[in-house]
């Protein structure tokens, strides 16, 4: 059994990826980015480091993104955070009780997640969103140590087939074994035996919801789902 998560061990693992440097190509990229900046961010001060998840040390509900966006969290240096796809998966935990904001603008603008904690498979923003192979093995570690630092997660929400290979990885390494794990598709579910049921969801990016791949109603479902799972009926 795992012991319950502390502070100090949660904020020592985000330390320890804000350090990181192991992907020259990413680093390389992300601080560019910082330089010439977007248009409508040319006054902001970019993070442009890795970023850390976020949430609840004591979350059951573990949320998996791909990465953090160029001008979205390589700027803020929040995960899902400075964007329309962060505007977009806060609204569904709004709404489900898993956060006390709708929306995700800055660090500074009051959000907390309420039994839930955000991450990445990759934590550094990737150009053209698209990791390489040895990009996201580079990053397992940093996943597995806040796996361990999160003592209580029952659900795991992934989204998009980047994170939930990600999540079957990491479940994989810390020991859970699944005689066949499902392929990727939105609203697919895996009961993992002695272990945290796995969710899966379409990436809340513009390119899904714009297009209408992703409805607000299909995430929120995903999350109905997760919230059915940790407080049945």
């Amino acid at each position: 059994m795992r012991l319950p998560p502390t502070a100090d061990e949660l904020t020592a693992v985000h330390a320890s990826i804000v350090r990181c440097t192991r992907c020259r190509r990413l680093r390389t990229y992300c601080q560019r980015v910082a330089r010439e900046k977007k248009r409508a961010h040319a006054g902001d001060t970019y993070w442009a480091r890795p970023v850390p998840g976020f949430g609840d040390p004591r979350a059951r509900l573990l949320i998996l993104g791909l990465a953090p966006a160029a001008h979205g969290a390589n700027r803020t240096g929040r995960v899902f955070t400075g964007d329309g796809s962060g505007d977009f998966l806060m609204r569904a935990l709004f709404e489900t009780g898993f956060a006390n904001l709708s929306t995700s603008r800055h660090p500074e603008d009051g959000l907390a997640l309420k039994d839930a904690y955000i991450a990445a498979a990759v934590r550094c923003a990737p150009p053209d969103n698209k990791p390489t192979l040895d990009e996201i093995r580079a990053c397992q570690p940093h996943l597995d140590a806040e796996w361990r630092a999160l003592g209580s997660v029952r659900v795991i929400v992934a989204l998009g087939g980047i994170a939930f290979d990600a999540a079957k990885g990491l479940l994989t390494r810390v020991g859970y074994r699944v005689e066949r794990w499902p392929r990727f598709a939105h609203g697919v579910e895996c009961l993992v035996p002695g272990g945290p049921r796995l969710l899966a969801s379409y990436h809340p990016s513009r390119q899904n919801t714009n297009t209408g791949r992703l409805t607000a109603g299909m995430l929120g479902g995903v999350f109905e789902r997760a919230r059915a799972c940790l407080d049945p009926h």
